[in-house]
């Protein structure tokens, strides 16, 4: 298993990491020689006009406040979340409603200035979170 060092988004200039603390892990396909391992690896993703980077801190009912980096460009959908000390990346997947990322067993889902985290590995209840910046601007 490799580890990708770096997340770098282009904007048509030279691709630059977006996000310097963040250690984003990525799985290569079989095969990856041993002689690899470590190799530092990044993944461009081109900005378009469209496209958006955003920041949201979320205040949590178990006492925990979570930054939560969205990036959308073009197809790609995903949020960076630190959990437990890990640097995890959740993929957009189908919704009914409002926006679900998963991550392994991990699920992140929102629906306005709210968001659920789940861990179905564990089986214990969800956590909900609400937007800080929203709660504040309604206080």
């Amino acid at each position: 298993m490799t580890m990708l060092r770096s997340l770098r988004i282009s904007t048509g200039q030279m691709p630059r990491p977006i996000f310097a603390r963040w250690a984003l892990v990525a799985v290569l396909a079989m095969g990856a020689a041993p002689a690899l391992a470590g190799a530092p690896l990044s993944l461009s993703l081109k900005m378009g006009p469209q496209d958006e980077l955003r920041s949201i801190r979320y205040s949590c009912n178990d006492g925990t406040e979570l930054n939560v980096q969205y990036i959308n460009i073009g197809a790609n959908a995903l949020a960076m979340i630190r959990l437990a000390g890990d640097d995890l990346i959740f993929v957009n997947v189908i919704s009914g409603s409002g926006a679900r990322y998963v991550s392994g067993a991990r699920e992140w889902w929102t629906k306005g200035a709210e968001a659920t985290l789940r861990n179905e590995a564990t089986g214990a209840g969800p956590v909900t979170c609400s937007d800080m910046a929203e709660a504040s601007s309604k206080g």
